[in-house]
């Protein structure tokens, strides 16, 4: 089983609803202003300053991309021993990626770099959040 096997477009539309749900989770009306502060940044700062925002934007973009392709790949592994594997098992599988290995494995970055358990937490509950999206739509999408 290989990446032809992939189904591109549920990854394209996975990619595209998780970039969006991130957009959302860290919108200037939810939680991108307790992030901001949680962060040590003043109201003042503004994000971005000095960055080139298309890269910024893109490699997130990228990044999301990888990880729908491969929440796809677990779903397919598990798919192959578990008939009608559909949207509850992919959304099983991908809070599983996003609990046991996304946020267990920043939480030690986050606190050694000096941030709080308040800033992980926003940035893990995203993370888990649209990682179990794209497994929803990649196990329905099977």
């Amino acid at each position: 089983m290989g990446l032809a096997s992939l189904n591109w477009l549920a990854i394209l539309a996975a990619t595209l609803a998780a970039f969006v749900a991130g957009g959302l989770w860290f919108g200037p009306k939810t939680f991108f202003p307790v992030w901001w502060r949680a962060m040590g940044r003043s109201a003042d700062e503004q994000p971005g300053k000095g960055q080139n925002m298309g890269v910024v934007f893109g490699s997130t973009f990228v990044a999301a991309l990888v990880q729908a392709i491969t929440v796809a790949i677990v779903c397919n592994w598990l798919a192959q021993s578990r008939p009608g594997f559909a949207a509850a098992d992919g959304a099983q599988v991908g809070l599983l990626l996003g609990v046991g290995l996304a946020a267990a494995s920043s939480l030690s970055h986050r606190l050694f770099g000096g941030f709080s358990f308040q800033v992980w937490a926003l940035e893990v509950g995203s993370d888990a959040l649209n990682l179990t999206i794209m497994g929803t739509i990649l196990g329905a999408w099977r």
